[in-house]
Order: C-alpha cells, then structure tokens, then sequence
C-alpha cells in the first residue's frame, strides 16, 4: 500500500502529539500521520506512572540553579526552563480557550513545589538559591524558611518524626502545578482524530530512506508484519529512547557521534488514603555526588488518571533498554563506528555515575526505605510497594574534539535540509513540549516560520515577542493562564 503524507510523526507521546496540534492549526490541508508501535496512545515515557509529571518550571529542582566557582547561584538555565514551561501554560491555555480542552483539571491540577534540604552547608546553599532566584518575576511568591514549625504547614510529612535537632531548610512556591501528561495526549490524539490526522497504532517504523520529495517510510504492523510505506515530505521522530536508533537508521550526518546512555527508574508508591491527604506538594531534595539529575529525591503526590498516591524516588537502575518496552539488544543495536569513541570517553569521565548506578541496581528495599525516611521519618514501609518508572535515555555528543559528553537534557537532532528532526534526551522534557517544538519549526521549516508567526501568536502570545515586552507579556500571561488552568 503507498501513501502521501505532508508529515509523518513517529510516536504518539507528548511531543509528536504537541506538534501534531500546532501544525494542524498552521496549515489544516496537510495530511497528517502519526505511528505508534504501542496500542495506544501515551503508553510510554509520557504516561502518568512514567513520568514524573513535576511540570518542571525550576521551581524546585536544585540542579537548575549550580553554585559557580566563586560561590554564587547561576540562574540562568532555571530562569530559560521556567520560561519554556510558562509557553506550554500558554498553549494549553488555548487549548481549553478554544474548546478542544474542555476541562483542564483532567491533566493539572496546582501542587506547591517544595525543595527540601539537611545540613548548615546545604541550608546556606538553598538561601543563597532563595535570595538570587526571589526577585525574578517568573520565580515571586517563593518562600525560604528555616523554622520546622512552619515547614510542617506546608509539608507535614517532612517533619513529623524528625530530631529537633536537626538542621532543616525548604523553600515553597504555592502556584506550582502536577501534570498528567498521559490524560494530556490521549485529549489532543482525541482532537487531532477529530481532525482528520490518521492514527496507526500497534505499528512500528521499520526504515527511514531518502525519497524524492523527502522520505520513504517503511511501516510494518506489530503482529503479522505486513509492510505499507508511506512517503512523507517531513519527518518528526519522537519516540522516547528509540528516536536515537531510528535517526541514526535515517543516516543524517547530524546523527553521527551521538550515542544513548539508558537509565531506569523505580518508584516507591503508596495509596494509603490516610497519608495521601496529609501530603500535598512536590518537594525536590539534591541527588547523591555522582547521581544522574534524573534521580533527585522527591516525595510527590500525583494524581494519575484521577488516581491520587504519593510517589517517593526515582531510584536509580540500569537496563540496556532504550524504551520500557524495549530491547534488551537496544544498546548494542546503537553503537556505530561514529560513536563508539564518544562512549567510551564518556565512560571514562563517568566513573563515579557507573558506580553509583552500580550500588542503586544492587541496593537492598531496606536501603531504599532509608531514603525516604529521611524525607519522611514516620513512613510506614508496609505503604509502600515498588513500581517501574519509565526508561529515559541521556545524550552521549561528541564535542569539537570528537571526545564524547554526557549531556542531560533535552535536544532537537535536525538534518541540515529540515526535512527531519528527533528529539533526544530526558528531563525537563513533557514540561517544555510546546517551546521544543516551536523550536523544531523555527528549525526546519524556516521559509514558513515568518507567515505562520501570527498563528503561533494566538496560541502562544509571547512567542517571539523581543526585549522587555517579552518579559512583560510573559508576566501578564503567567496570571491569565493560571486563571484558565484553575491553577
């Protein structure tokens, strides 16, 4: 069977989902087609229980904000997420403006971000935090205090239990949201369906080959194989882990060096009613020395699919899986001759990471109950049962002396003519969706991007918006989508 297709999506997460929707607003007579190996949507990294669902804005993950050489608190990279989050409140916020979302508490709700940390050295780390981030606009309302009393208004399960004696610090911003990005997908597949966009679950991409008008995309089904191809002037790959092995079979120059480190993740969850109602924040504490920013501590309640637990982790694993569904041989599978140099480098210089994930795959549930006892000292280990985060994959790139970096993160991989892009990487991820993909546009389709801007602007108004005005609309948006999420 041969068809045609402006754009092929490869997955049906968040971010293929993310694009699917602006691109069907900028140009509606594209015929749009969205492949997913799974048999349905948001099964993967974006599901609820896969994700951690912070609605990462910097406000609370301590290693947005690293202390420089000369012991101040750079800024810079809390204050860009924070801004990239608050484009995602834009465009859900149209999305519910405009109907396609009729009620924005089936994927947020407001959850206080909370970061929590013990000791006089790291109690003068989170006030030196407090104090560089407080007079932001995107970061006011941030409290700091140092008094256990009123920690435990905010957090009582963080303080019942614990020594007085102990050194304790947290910082809270109320206005702090918990995103269910599985509901999220599932409501814009539902839309885009509506739409006309042509869904193929249960069907994997099996190979990616230059075309005339772009590329040649082999799609087999997952049961009885049977192949169809699909010729797609634009291709997106956002497939969670797998994009790095299908852009590498894609053969895009761009590609070349890069490798995959996975990381697995486990949780602790409990659905004790009781101790659910007491806990109402996500509240970050500061990774191991050596651990992946992945696995920061925090004691969080979720709400998944309507579900209301506390969750407490992730603990850190290693599986040579790049998708929880994923291939035992997916690792091996991504090593190139391009690449190789890169990942042993990386390897290498990553010694203690190795050592660490070494010591979190043998650790005992006893160690793993420490953990959060010192989170939440009065815990009740029989509360709490294990459950498999999703599997996420860290960019190994070379650098310009072809030695490889371990970078965390996220980041668009495009091919020099725009004719297809991936995304690569993990955390903030969900969270910044609606600002990658902007990015991917702004990338690839750069003859377009000017006439589209206008669109772009009424579902996110500060989109290239310069200067001083940015940071003004972006304040005034900040309230007028808080009133829209109900947050």
């Amino acid at each position: 069977m041969e068809n045609r297709a402006d754009v092929v999506f490869v997955g049906a997460g968040i971010m293929s989902l993310t694009l699917a929707t602006i691109i069907r607003q900028l140009e509606p007579r594209w015929k749009l087609v969205v492949i997913e190996q799974m048999p349905d949507v948001a099964m993967e990294s974006s599901h609820g229980w896969n994700n951690a669902g912070t609605g990462h804005s910097a406000l609370c993950e301590l290693n947005y904000t690293p202390e420089t050489d000369d012991g101040s608190i750079a800024t810079e990279k809390a204050v860009e997420i924070n801004q990239q989050f608050q484009i995602s409140r834009q465009f859900w916020s149209w999305l519910v403006e405009s109907g396609q979302i009729p009620d924005p508490s089936k994927f947020i709700r407001q959850s206080p971000h909370m970061s929590l940390v013990f000791g006089e050295e790291n109690i003068d780390f989170l006030r030196r935090r407090f104090e560089a981030l407080r007079e932001h606009p995107l970061f006011a309302g941030m409290e700091f205090s140092e008094d256990p009393a009123e920690i435990a208004t905010w957090a009582p399960l963080v303080v019942d239990g614990r020594l007085k004696s102990e050194p304790i610090a947290a910082t809270r911003v109320v206005s702090g949201s918990d995103v269910d990005f599985g509901v999220l997908s599932v409501e814009l597949a539902k839309q885009l369906q509506h739409d006309g966009v042509e869904f193929y679950f249960e069907h994997r991409v099996a190979d990616l080959s230059r075309s005339e008008s772009g590329w040649n995309v082999e799609v087999r089904h997952q049961l009885g194989e049977t192949p169809f191809w699909v010729d797609a002037d634009f291709v997106f790959v956002g497939a969670g882990g797998a994009a790095l092995s299908l852009l590498q079979n894609a053969g895009i120059r761009e590609i070349r060096g890069y490798g995959g480190f996975p990381v697995s993740g486990e949780w602790l969850k409990c659905d004790n009613e009781d101790v659910v109602e007491r806990h109402n924040a996500k509240v970050y504490g500061l990774a191991e020395i050596g651990a992946p920013p992945m696995s920061i501590p925090h004691l969080d309640r979720r709400s998944v699919e309507g579900h209301e637990s506390l969750m407490f982790g992730p603990y850190a694993g290693f599986t040579p899986k790049f998708l929880k569904n994923g291939s035992f041989a997916d690792l091996f599978g991504s090593l190139r001759w391009h690449n190789i140099g890169p990942m042993l480098a990386v390897a290498v210089q990553n010694l203690g990471l190795l050592r660490y994930l070494i010591k979190e795959v043998f650790a005992s549930r006893q160690k793993r109950l420490e953990a959060l006892y010192r989170f939440y000292p009065d815990a009740n280990p029989e509360d709490w049962v294990r459950a498999v985060a999703g599997q996420r994959v860290q960019i190994i790139k070379p650098d310009r002396k072809r030695v490889g970096v371990l970078q965390f993160g996220t980041e668009v991989v495009a091919s020099a003519d725009g004719s297809i892009a991936g995304l690569l990487g993990a955390s903030p991820g969900a969270s910044t969706a609606a600002a990658i993909m902007l990015e991917v546009l702004e990338d690839c389709f750069p003859q377009r991007i000017d006439g589209w801007t206008e669109k772009i602007r009424e579902m996110v108004p500060s989109y290239r918006v310069a200067g001083s005005e940015h940071t003004d609309v972006m304040i005034q948006q900040m309230f007028h989508t808080a009133a829209v999420l109900k947050l």
